[in-house]
């Protein structure tokens, strides 16, 4: 499940996964903005707010989870 611009983020089984694409995903961008590529360093602060949304849908999950459990 991809984090498309107004899809919510994947909060199921795989969303741990969906977050480790997200992070591998911006890792060329990050280098690149690193070295003053400006477009880039765009790039990497929308990826960063994708992370950020897939990382909340994660937390909330596992609260979830917690909450649940005797």
């Amino acid at each position: 499940m991809s984090n498309v611009p107004g899809n919510p983020p994947a909060a199921s089984g795989d969303a741990f996964e969906e977050l480790e694409k997200l992070v591998a995903a911006a890792k060329e961008d990050y280098q690149k903005a690193i070295g003053g590529n400006k477009a880039a360093g765009t790039r990497v602060r929308k990826s960063m707010q994708d992370i950020k949304a897939q990382s909340q849908a994660i937390r909330i999950k596992v609260l979830e989870t917690r909450s649940t459990t005797p």
